[in-house]
C-alpha cells in the first residue's frame, strides 16, 4: 500500500511539480493539499497521511509554526521542511520543532530518497523496538 503524503506550500506551481515528481513512485501517494501552515494542519487532521512536507514561508502559519503544531495533535507523522534558505539556524530550529529533514528547493529531487530513508528508519525502529 502505498504511503500518502500531504503537501503543504502556498505556491501553486511547486505542489504540482511535487505532485509529478512522486507521481511516478509506486510506494507513495499524494492524497492532499494545503496552501499554508493552518490549512495544512486541518487537512492533516482529516486526511492522516503518512508524511507531511510543508514548505518554510507561506502565508496565515509558516512551516514551523506549522510543524510545533502539527507535532503536538499528530506525533507520529513525519514531517519534511522544504525551503530556498536551508542555513544552519533554520535546520536546528526544525529539528527542534520535530522535522525529520530539511530540504532546500534546489535539490527537490532528493525529496524521494529522503522520504524512502524516512520510512526505513520508521520501520527499523519499530522492529527494534518489538524485539525489545
Amino acid at each position: 500500500m502505498p504511503r500518502r503524503i500531504l503537501i503543504v506550500d502556498d505556491s501553486a506551481y511547486v505542489r504540482r511539480s511535487m505532485r509529478a515528481l512522486f507521481a511516478g513512485q509506486r510506494d507513495f501517494e499524494i492524497c492532499g493539499e494545503a496552501t499554508d501552515g493552518q490549512n495544512g494542519i486541518e487537512q492533516a487532521e482529516k486526511l492522516n497521511p503518512d508524511l507531511i512536507i510543508l514548505d518554510l514561508s507561506m502565508p496565515v502559519m509558516n512551516g514551523l509554526d506549522a510543524a510545533r503544531a502539527l507535532r503536538l495533535s499528530r506525533p507520529g507523522i513525519p514531517i519534511i521542511l522544504y525551503s530556498l534558505y536551508s542555513d544552519g539556524a533554520i535546520q536546528a530550529e526544525a529539528i527542534a520543532a520535530g522535522v525529520r529533514a530539511v530540504v532546500s528547493k534546489a535539490d527537490m529531487d532528493d525529496l524521494i530518497d529522503i522520504a524512502i530513508a524516512i520510512f526505513k528508519d520508521k520501520e527499523r525502529s519499530k522492529a527494534s523496538n518489538q524485539e525489545s
